[in-house]
């Protein structure tokens, strides 16, 4: 990971608060395709986790081509993660990363053997971060309107390569 300590950060923080990734694969006839998922809570390591069913079209698609995005958006800012999806069955993992919302997705629970975990592990990330809280945002961009102008100093955009 070639990422600096404040990158990681910034991608953590905003993972921290989103509870969907709009995961976007590419199909058989070669058309993107973007699908929301619930993300695994967990510490941003370079990785960002699904629990999806292992016989389902996205993971037909990853089989296919393994380059994914995953679009998350919240309060906080936005991010365009870019990886290499994979899928494991290891059972310690999932139990690892268990917790009730996949719970909801799986007749037999924990024990359904349609369950799998997703990984989508990083290359870069795209990255648009607030850096004033919203209202003050909200009041730039209705100034910018106003006077016709554009709203500045609304966020930190960055690349970030891992």
């Amino acid at each position: 990971m070639t990422a600096t300590t404040e990158e990681i950060k910034t991608v953590a923080d905003v993972l921290d608060k989103a509870r969907i990734g709009l995961l976007t694969t590419l199909d058989e006839q070669g058309h993107l395709v973007s699908r929301p998922l619930a993300l695994v809570d967990r510490d941003f390591d370079g990785s960002v986790w699904f629990f999806v069913r292992k016989d389902s079209h996205k993971v037909h698609d990853i089989e296919n081509e393994p380059q994914v995005n995953v679009g998350v958006e919240t309060s906080k800012g936005w991010l365009s993660i870019s990886g290499t999806a994979s899928l494991t069955t290891d059972s310690a993992k999932i139990d690892e990363l268990w917790n009730t919302g996949a719970e909801a997705w799986f007749d037999q629970g924990r024990d359904d053997p349609a369950v799998a975990l997703l990984e989508v592990d990083a290359h870069s990330v795209e990255s648009w971060t607030s850096t004033e809280p919203k209202a003050v945002t909200l009041l730039k961009y209705a100034k910018a309107a106003a006077t016709g102008g554009h709203p500045t100093n609304v966020g930190d955009n960055a690349t970030i390569s891992l």
